[in-house]
């Protein structure tokens, strides 16, 4: 059997996240679908990670096995013909049989978007995080940098996790303004994520930047673990998969 992988794109607000649920429209259940549908197949797909509802993706890396005799560049258009339009396949290729989307991969970048401005948006609605108060960048970037390197993320970790180590290493922590200062975007890149890290620490980087906490809190709670010194977690309409590097 050949091994394909899929790069894809997609806007997660009409989905209960990624992965197939009982009684939900999921991204894979969509996908699992057009694949049926192209190959005549049942496949069941492996992703490089399991998205949450409402979270966005530029990048989110796919692969599966198909005795399909389809050319691996081709996949991705022909699913285009039979995915939902908030769904799309970037590119696709053939890989040999030891790639796995999840387990080969090596860092993830993901992106948060913040609309800082007094009016709402029609457009960003369910794409940016909407906060009309002010917020002072250079207290967030004071924040932000203290995350790079290896640490313990325990208290950047929802309840319910049961990962075995809570140690990860950020090689990329960045706050920049886009379009005129009315969006900021948080960027970081990890070997790997805890459950809602990225949404609790840019929830903690809003309450530094609206100056309700001190920069400092973000080494207090690498340093103690304590999830209470944060901030609360931020929606998921503002955060994207922007990339998968293997």
């Amino acid at each position: 059997m050949r091994n394909i992988k899929v790069v894809l794109e997609y806007e997660g607000t009409a989905y209960s996240g990624f992965q197939v649920q009982a009684n939900a429209n999921t991204v894979q259940e969509q996908i699992e679908a057009a694949l049926q549908k192209l190959t005549k197949e049942q496949i069941r797909i492996v992703a490089s990670g399991r998205t949450d509802a409402g979270v966005h993706a530029m990048g989110q890396v796919i692969n599966f096995f198909t005795n399909s005799n389809i050319p691996a560049e081709k996949f991705a258009p022909a699913l285009n013909t039979w995915l939902p339009k908030d769904i799309r396949a970037l590119e696709s290729s053939e890989e040999d049989q030891n790639f796995h989307a999840r387990f080969s991969a090596k860092w993830k970048t993901y992106r948060y978007l913040i609309l800082n401005r007094e009016a709402p948006s029609a457009l960003l609605r369910n794409l940016a995080y909407w906060v009309p108060d002010k917020l002072d960048i250079a207290l967030m970037r004071l924040g932000a940098c203290e995350l790079v390197g290896t640490h313990d993320f325990r208290a950047f970790m929802a309840s319910g996790s049961s990962v075995v180590t809570t140690v990860r290493t950020v090689t990329e922590s960045e706050i920049r303004t886009l379009e005129s200062e009315d969006l900021i975007e948080f960027r970081i890149t990890a070997d790997g994520f805890l459950y809602n890290m990225v949404r609790i620490i840019v929830g903690t980087l809003i309450e530094i930047g609206r100056g309700k906490l001190d920069p400092s809190v973000i080494k207090r709670m690498l340093d103690t673990g304590d999830r209470s010194l944060g901030g609360p977690t931020a929606p998921a309409k503002g955060l994207y998969l922007v990339r998968v590097t293997y």
